[in-house]
């Protein structure tokens, strides 16, 4: 049966209709696929809001429609390979391969991100369905070292297990039971997503929404997408037309013309599209700030409001520090390294200055901290005296700070009394929280609960390891605090009642709010410059393309300009479009051009 496409511009509906589909099929228990982890809260919400007591049916990612696939089926063949595990596996074989070779890839590999553009690129590839004989040079080699040390562990990966479900439905009958599936927010599919797509759609009722009007430049990004689907759909393609839903005509000219030709003359901007300009990265992220209060003190729900970035880690610290001195209630959605946390500067610090010789300065990390339950006054004075003396070295540090403090430090002896340094982490890390917040009564701060995330991702990140060591791989010192170091720690995400959203614009396109600030517009910036991956140039990726695998990337202006289109049509009452007018040492900058498209719509 063939699959059934819903299309349209932003707005158009194509959700709601996708819902009512879902709801119509409930009782045969339809499957919801969403782009990400938070749009299943919010789509499981507007479904009860459109009928209360739903009692059939799921909402889930893709990750979870091929668990279910492969749970029909008995389950993986193999023990998936976890994350902390397969970043040491990566890094060895990074290891191995420079000091076996000379030239090629051999001396980028002694550098620390060699072995994260490594996983990327097996990820891909392996999202491409490619093994690793079709795969030459360099990077065959890795990838094929990658592969034989999963086959000698017995264990598979995340891509490995996709594309095993994959198969499963596109050659056992008994792998789907005709269970409608209904998607939405995938604009562009890997080839491991689109082969079960293909093979979902002669299995059963399958429906998909996509943004996209044929011969737009604003789709183009959307555009082989929107033409594998249409294949497939055959002729079950609803094309909706724009809605005028938004609260200002200014909003529905600009979704209507943005990146097309005006079809008729711009309606007055009326308050609608604002064009704030600010000097520096702090000058314009204040500027935003000043606004989103006077919106919070006029009655604006701070929920209701989004700022949206090309990138969140460029402007997080700056963005953070303003917001927070200037009292804006705000989320950040994604994730934060754990040697970013308080808490994880704290805990690698310690564990940096016992196991690897580090530093004074890692260690006071730690007793600075309110985790080590030495009062700071007493931290600060101990440090004073040591650097009044130059000590510096790890093993004079410790012996004068016993002295000095009139015993030795206990969360050291702890630490090296434990059988292993995992475990003696695990301990640290509990201990950790207790001295800080103690047992009387449940830790509900905002610091509180960013250290309650940290403690979750240095636990989940000690499992890994023990199960890595179980086996038979050893940990080392140095790989323990590397993985600690980088361990992502969860945010409370964007969607919390009674705090402005502060998103990038992958998922920003998703949502809808009354006011959108987007920032980043400066030449240069956004767009965002073409770069090639380190291991997958477009010349290979063109290659392997023309051998029937989907890894061809589009156009990243297209992509971008696509991003932009998403972002200015997520607003319902009032779009404001923000710029440097200089950088931070009064350089003065020029506007993106998509800053000065939406200007020339309305001059």
């Amino acid at each position: 049966m063939p699959l059934a496409l819903l299309a349209g511009p932003a707005n158009a509906g194509k959700v709601a209709r996708l819902l009512e589909g879902y709801l119509a099929s409930v009782d045969r228990e339809p499957v919801l696929v969403v782009p990400n982890r938070p749009e299943v809260e919010v789509v499981e919400r507007e479904l009860l809001a459109l009928r209360p007591g739903i009692l059939g049916g799921s909402v889930g990612t893709f990750d979870d429609l091929f668990r279910r696939i492969l749970k029909r089926s008995g389950g993986e063949p193999r023990e998936r390979i976890r994350d902390t595990q397969r970043s040491l596996l990566l890094a060895r074989i990074a290891a191995r391969h420079r000091a076996a070779s000379t030239n090629g890839l051999a001396a980028s590999a002694r550098f620390a991100g060699f072995a994260d553009s490594l996983g990327d690129a097996v990820a891909e590839l392996e999202s491409a369905l490619l093994e690793p004989g079709e795969v030459e040079g360099d990077l065959g080699n890795l990838y094929a070292a990658y592969r034989a040390e999963l086959e000698r562990l017995d264990l598979t990966d995340r891509q490995l297990s996709r594309a095993h479900a994959a198969a499963l439905i596109a050659n056992d009958l008994d792998a789907w039971d005709g269970t409608p599936v209904f998607a939405y927010g995938f604009e562009d599919l890997t080839g491991v997503e689109w082969s079960l797509l293909e093979a979902l759609a002669g299995r059963a009722d399958v429906t998909v929404s996509l943004p996209y009007e044929p011969s737009r430049l604003a789709f183009s990004w959307v555009e082989r997408t929107a033409s594998d689907l249409a294949r497939l759909a055959d002729d079950r393609i609803q094309e909706l037309p724009a809605q005028p839903w938004y609260q200002a005509d200014a909003l529905a000219y600009l979704e209507r013309s943005l990146f097309a030709e005006a079809q008729a003359a711009p309606p007055p901007l009326e308050g609608a599209i604002r064009f704030l300009e600010g000097a520096g990265s702090r000058g314009a992220l204040e500027l935003v700030a000043d606004e989103v209060l006077s919106l919070l003190r006029a009655g604006k729900p701070a929920d209701k409001i989004a700022v949206v970035l090309p990138s969140l880690e460029r402007r997080r610290s700056v963005l953070e520090s303003v917001f927070a001195a200037l009292g804006v209630p705000y989320a950040l959605e994604g994730t934060i390294p754990l040697g970013r946390t308080p808490y994880g500067h704290a805990l690698i610090g310690l564990l940096r200055f016992a196991s690897l010789g580090g530093t004074r300065r890692d260690l006071f990390a730690f007793l600075r901290s309110p985790y080590s339950g030495l009062a700071r006054p007493r931290a600060d004075y101990l440090d004073g005296r040591l650097r009044g003396r130059a000590v510096t070295e790890a093993a004079r540090v410790e012996e004068e700070s016993a002295k000095l403090l009139g015993n030795p430090l206990p969360a050291l002896g702890d630490l090296r009394a434990a059988p292993t340094l995992v475990d003696g982490a695990r301990s640290l890390a509990r201990s950790m929280l207790r001295i800080a917040y103690g047992l009387g009564s449940p830790p509900v701060s905002e610091r509180a609960r960013l250290d309650l995330r940290a403690h979750e991702a240095v636990v989940k990140l000690l499992d890994e390891l023990e199960g890595w060591r179980s086996l038979g791989e050893a940990v080392g010192p140095d790989e323990l605090v590397a993985a600690l170091d980088r361990a992502p720690v969860r945010l409370p995400g964007a969607r919390e009642p009674g705090r402005v959203a502060v998103l990038d614009l992958m998922r920003a396109r998703t949502r809808r709010f009354d006011t959108v600030f987007v920032l980043g517009l400066e030449e240069g910036v956004f767009p965002r410059r073409a770069t090639e991956t380190p291991f997958l140039s477009d010349d290979l990726r063109r290659e392997l393309e023309e051998k029937g695998r989907r890894l061809a990337r589009p156009d990243a202006l297209a992509r971008d300009r696509y991003l932009f289109y998403t972002a200015c049509t997520r607003p319902w009452e009032l779009l404001v479009l923000v710029r440097e007018s200089a950088d931070d040492e009064g350089r003065p900058r020029e506007p993106s051009p998509f800053y000065e498209e939406v200007r020339s719509r309305f001059d």
